[in-house]
């Protein structure tokens, strides 16, 4: 309404609006109101200044240093962690660093009188240790009770370098002890076979020493195993693929371990190369 007043009430423009006709009046009014809002939106709008294009990006600052930079390449990987010194690997009132092996089927795991007891499972139960470790020149002692059943309770997996094998005492019937594979043949078809007598019950000291070239074992400190492994294929059987690199299990048993303990030894054999040893 502003733009009409201001139209009509114009001094130099009224005289001519009124004396043309009506249509053209209308015309020509409507073109003056087009042109005066067209006049007024220019003036109103007025565009930013463009960038400047030696304005540096604030997203990007070229000389600002890579905050996460890759670690040097001389840094430890400390999922290589070893164990240097006699370390005990069970502290009698938590599982810590062993983890339950999930073989399916497995028993209850828990920790009792300063032990870890391994119900009996269908087939296997076990544990795994998480923590860190010795591949070669290492004993690992512990001691192992068969609780109830008539195979074995205590299977130790082992590292022997980068292969694993595994200790197998009381197997095949509850009286089979030794080491499986030795170039493919378990503990009941190899060398290291014995025959021993457990009673249910009662703890069994285990010792198992690893060193270059060799594989020694004893039982109540009565040598168990003592062979030379230069050149054997050193490997387990499927069953106890997930006991690796470091595991216990027991096959249909209910078995306890205390006292585990690992320490690094020097290289070389406990006892001499002897196979009347056995």
């Amino acid at each position: 309404m502003k733009a009409r007043d201001t139209i009509t009430n114009s001094t130099l423009l009224r005289p001519i609006l009124f004396a043309l006709p009506s249509a053209l009046h209308n015309v020509l009014y409507a073109t003056l109101v087009l042109g005066l809002l067209s006049f007024a939106g220019c003036r109103r709008f007025v565009p930013p200044p463009p960038a400047q294009s030696s304005e540096p990006n604030a997203s990007v600052s070229p000389d600002e240093p890579n905050t996460s930079a890759p670690a040097a390449p001389n840094e430890p990987d400390v999922s290589a962690d070893v164990i240097t010194t006699e370390t005990s690997l069970f502290d009698g009132k938590s599982l810590g660093q062993w983890k339950i092996t999930d073989f399916g089927g497995q028993g209850e795991v828990y920790v009792k009188d300063g032990a870890i007891y391994m119900e009996m499972g269908n087939d296997m139960t076990g544990i795994n240790w998480a923590g860190p470790l010795i591949r070669m020149n290492y004993e690992i002692t512990l001691e192992a009770m068969r609780v109830k059943g008539g195979d074995f309770f205590c299977g130790l997996t082992f590292p022997v370098a980068d292969k694993p094998c595994s200790l197998i005492l009381g197997g095949w019937g509850g009286d089979l002890c030794g080491l499986s594979n030795i170039d493919y043949y378990d503990a009941a078809n190899n060398e290291t076979t014995r025959l021993i007598s457990f009673e249910t019950g009662k703890w069994y000291h285990v010792r198992l020493r690893v060193t270059p070239g060799k594989i020694e074992a004893w039982l109540d400190d009565e040598v168990l195993v003592n062979i030379d492994i230069k050149g054997r294929h050193i490997d387990i059987r499927a069953e106890v693929d997930l006991s690796q690199p470091l595991g216990i299990a027991t096959w249909q048993t209910a078995g306890a371990v205390r006292n585990i303990i690992i320490k690094p030894v020097t290289g070389g054999p406990a006892l001499p190369s002897n196979s009347d040893l056995f």
